[in-house]
């Protein structure tokens, strides 16, 4: 998380902006789809971009102050198709055993282990930066898209000019 010394925008604000850029994206979505984040991802990155370079230029500037990167990550959940009024499958396999008897398995979703933890996938992400403290940084959010069986995590660098 950034500290509000060296952030260009507070990070209550930065937070705002996130969730913001989030709902907008996601406002038609119903759930994950694979062949669509890097559209999403790519909606995101770039209204981030715009918004934080929009309100971290000094009035009366025309550039801001930083250099920004954007980085966007979606994290599909393991969500049962029956929560996303999807049909459910199940894939059958047929084939030869070891010894050459006929063989039938149906896969089947593992259950939760946990309460509350189900449908989760894990995720762990770090970053570092060799820069100067004073002035650069960066500052990291976790939008949570349980609804659409997805979330995302957003993370800002600026470097001062």
């Amino acid at each position: 998380m950034a500290s509000p010394t060296n952030s260009p925008l507070p990070p209550k604000r930065l937070e705002q902006i996130a969730t913001d850029v989030c709902n907008s994206t996601f406002a038609s979505v119903e759930y994950y789809e694979h062949p669509k984040t890097a559209q999403w991802n790519e909606a995101i990155i770039q209204k981030m971009l715009k918004a934080v370079m929009s309100e971290a230029t000094p009035q009366g500037a025309t550039t801001p102050a930083y250099k920004f990167a954007v980085n966007s990550t979606i994290v599909q959940h393991v969500v049962p198709t029956s929560q996303l009024n999807k049909a459910t499958s199940t894939s059958t396999s047929t084939g030869t055993g070891p010894e050459g008897e006929s063989t039938s398995s149906e896969a089947a979703a593992p259950a939760a282990s946990k309460k509350g933890q189900a449908g989760r996938r894990g995720m762990h992400s770090a970053t570092a930066g060799y820069w100067n403290e004073k002035t650069d940084g960066m500052w990291s959010f976790k939008y949570d898209g349980e609804a659409k069986g997805l979330d995302v995590v957003i993370m800002l660098i600026w470097i001062a000019l």
